[in-house]
């Protein structure tokens, strides 16, 4: 019982181990998710918008992803303007909308 008992506990103490060092070298690619998803959590980004954020942070993270991302204003602005041209809206009405829009999470 007690032998059965010890290898057990060694054996995952090795897979422990084993999926540690898996872990410490990840890919340019893999650190870069890690990176972009790290912070749209920090910017609370929720659905389209951590969407639109984490593809537009892995695209621009061949260099340095920080660098060329969207600041939450400019992301902001972007997902304000999909919804006014998702309802057709023009002139006074979009105007409208988007200042709406802009002010709501400001």
């Amino acid at each position: 019982m007690k032998i059965t008992f010890l290898v057990t506990l060694l054996s995952g103490v090795f897979l422990m181990a084993s999926a540690n060092a898996a872990e410490k070298t990840l890919t340019p690619q893999q650190q870069r998710m890690t990176t972009c998803n790290q912070q749209a959590t920090a910017q609370t980004l929720k659905g389209d918008a951590r969407k639109t954020y984490m593809s537009d942070c892995l695209k621009n993270g061949a260099s340095k992803p920080q660098e060329k991302s969207l600041t939450p204003q400019q992301q902001r602005m972007r997902e304000c303007n999909v919804q006014a041209t998702e309802q057709s809206l023009k002139g006074d009405d979009r105007n409208k909308f988007m200042s709406g829009c802009l002010k709501k999470k400001a």
